[in-house]
């Protein structure tokens, strides 16, 4: 499939570090825009230019963070965002505590200020839907990482743009890392929707955590051993033991100094906790 589809990565450089985050631009319209603390980056790459709408992938703050504050920059833009998620974009309250418990007193410097969107902005995907814009944009709900997780296939290019499902992968180091924060992970649903993913056979994948990828199967396919491998070995140690096998097999595949940038993006201690409360519920079900 060819296109002439003006699709633009924008590095909204979170921390002041360097693909860490990706805000993709697919003409007119924008997908994740990260958090407020970087809205200012992304408004000046824009140079001027005003979107038609948000896509939203899910609603983690680094993901999703600075929505309300740019839709109050840009009256009028739309905001598409899953069933599950859109009651916390309109009323984040419950979302900042959330975080707040992860971040404490980092969230401020980590995120910045969460504005709620206005519910006349927002736009409720199921997944199923193609949306009339730039082209075609199909939709597909992919939990795993999350219960609020869509994903966009753009039509018109093949790109699919996978939030956090398809993995972080941050050139030129080839490493994969599966992202389990909590409190959402369920490894099964996460390996149906790469099965999902897979099946659009896309061109190339849009990933968040860091740019394109044109090598879709073996991504997937990376995505799915880290995943298995990770939740394998949550299951064996304790918190700080797993983080230091992760940043130990991380620093030395890819590098002390390019490992940070995978920290920053998926932090170690946070990969345990998602997958130890997997591990849990899961305990949970089988002796109900």
């Amino acid at each position: 499939m060819s296109s002439n589809a003006d699709i633009e990565p924008i590095d909204i450089l979170h921390l002041g570090r360097e693909k860490v985050l990706c805000t993709w631009r697919v003409g007119d319209l924008i997908i994740d825009p990260g958090p407020t603390v970087c809205a200012d980056t992304l408004e000046a790459a824009l140079g001027g230019r005003k979107p038609k709408a948000i896509l939203l992938t899910h609603i983690h703050l680094d993901h999703a963070g600075a929505t309300g504050e740019l839709v109050r920059r840009w009256p009028g833009v739309q905001v598409y965002v899953h069933e599950r998620g859109a009651r916390h974009m309109v009323d984040p309250s419950k979302l900042i505590n959330s975080a707040g418990m992860l971040y404490q007193e980092k969230m401020a410097m980590r995120w910045g200020e969460i504005v709620p969107v206005p519910q006349e902005s927002v736009h409720i995907l199921a997944g199923g839907e193609t949306l009339d814009l730039e082209g075609g944009i199909e939709v597909a709900y992919t939990p795993g990482h999350a219960q609020h997780h869509v994903s966009y296939l753009h039509l018109d290019s093949g790109q699919a743009f996978v939030g956090d499902v398809a993995g972080v992968r941050i050139p030129p180091a080839g490493a994969v890392i599966a992202p389990t924060p909590p409190p959402d992970i369920d490894v099964e649903l996460w390996h149906e929707s790469l099965d999902i993913l897979e099946r659009w056979n896309p061109t190339s994948l849009g990933l968040m955590h860091w740019g394109r990828v044109d090598d879709p199967a073996g991504q997937f396919d990376a995505v799915r051993k880290c995943l298995d491998d990770h939740a394998d070995l949550a299951r064996e140690l304790d918190p700080d033991a797993f983080a230091l096998a992760v940043k130990d097999r991380l620093a030395a595949e890819v590098g002390p100094v390019e490992a940070e940038a995978y920290f920053q993006a998926a932090p170690p201690e946070q990969l345990h906790a998602g997958l130890a409360r997997y591990w849990a519920k899961r305990a949970e079900k089988e002796s109900a």
